[in-house]
């Protein structure tokens, strides 16, 4: 059977991530080559409060990887995820062929989610810079 892509991401137990991001890390890329599978690209993508508690945990670790494993195999990378004390949470999507590219040249290249991008003074909100632009016309 052919490897697919899979776009996963891992919400991590904030505290040991924090303790230990390299093993944190490196047991994410154990649970995919476990089944055969192998990491292309794999990254911190934030850490940020839980909307709900998550076993008692109010914050955790976004790290989004992307993957080539055969599709037979999923459900056994995401109950290994299940087992793994590092994880809290696990969502894998399979990623259109058409895309996989230019969403791998992203996720390497490290950008972040557009509210922690440059802006011009880095500490007014959106709504603040429109009040201003606003009274100065």
């Amino acid at each position: 059977m052919a490897e697919k892509v899979y776009e996963g991401m891992f919400i991590l137990d904030v505290a040991k991530f924090g303790r230990d991001p390299d093993g944190v890390a490196k047991s994410i890329d154990d649970i995919v080559t476990q089944f055969g599978g192998e990491m292309v690209v794999a990254r911190l993508w934030d850490e940020r409060r839980l909307a709900y508690p998550i076993d008692g945990h109010r914050k955790g670790a976004y790290w989004l990887t992307y993957f080539r494993l055969e599709s037979t195999k999923i459900s056994q990378l995401e109950r290994a995820a299940q087992l793994n004390p590092n994880v809290l949470r696990t969502l894998v999507l399979s990623v259109d062929p058409r895309i996989v590219d230019t969403l791998i040249e992203h996720a390497a290249a490290g950008h972040r989610p557009p509210s922690e991008e440059g802006s011009s003074s880095g500490s007014e909100k959106p709504a603040e810079k429109t009040e201003r632009a606003a009274s100065d016309a």
